[in-house]
């Protein structure tokens, strides 16, 4: 199964790997960059219309470049108000070459309200490079997520859990 990502950020590979390794056998994971056509700090129903668009767009970049593939993937990450509470999380979006749509989303985890107004007028990267200094590795595999647990969850493991909830829907078409 040929399998291409929106995006060449390694961890957001590594987490999608991880989940279609559970479903698939002998899958390939190609990473292409695609825009995702909303702010750099996606908020509400940005974050699912960024994974969105990058899938769209991702599939525009494949058929002008020749590209085959069986399933067209992106992840996003942003912050939301739910409760009354601000949280981060990552929404996948999975579409095949009939545009059936499978989506989902990882954990999410709190973010203090003394911070949204920098981490939305910024980014959460940007502001966690604030607190916690510049870290290229940070960014790409253990995240903010990877620091505020001790280590215990990375930003892979939310992809990893973003994917998995997307291919739900994908491995149980017949309930659609």
């Amino acid at each position: 199964m040929k399998v291409v990502i929106a995006t060449k950020n390694q961890g957001k590979i590594e987490g999608a790997k991880r989940a279609f390794s559970y479903y698939f056998k002998d899958v390939e994971i190609e990473g292409i960059s695609a825009p995702s056509d909303v702010s750099d700090q996606p908020v509400n129903e940005e974050i699912y219309r960024g994974a969105k668009n990058r899938v769209k767009n991702l599939k525009k970049y494949c058929r002008e470049n020749n590209i085959e593939a069986d399933l067209f993937i992106a992840v996003e990450s942003g912050v939301f108000n739910s409760l009354g509470k601000w949280l981060v999380t990552n929404v996948a979006v999975i579409e095949d070459n009939e545009n059936f749509e499978s989506w989902g989303t990882s954990p999410s985890f709190p973010i203090p309200d003394n911070f949204i107004d920098e981490i939305i007028a910024t980014d959460l990267s940007r502001f966690t490079n604030k607190i916690f200094g510049e870290d290229d590795d940070r960014h790409n595999h253990g995240g903010a997520i990877q620091i505020l647990t001790k280590d215990k969850i990375s930003r892979i493991d939310l992809n990893e859990y973003a994917f998995t909830m997307a291919i739900i829907k994908y491995i149980n078409k017949e309930w659609n």
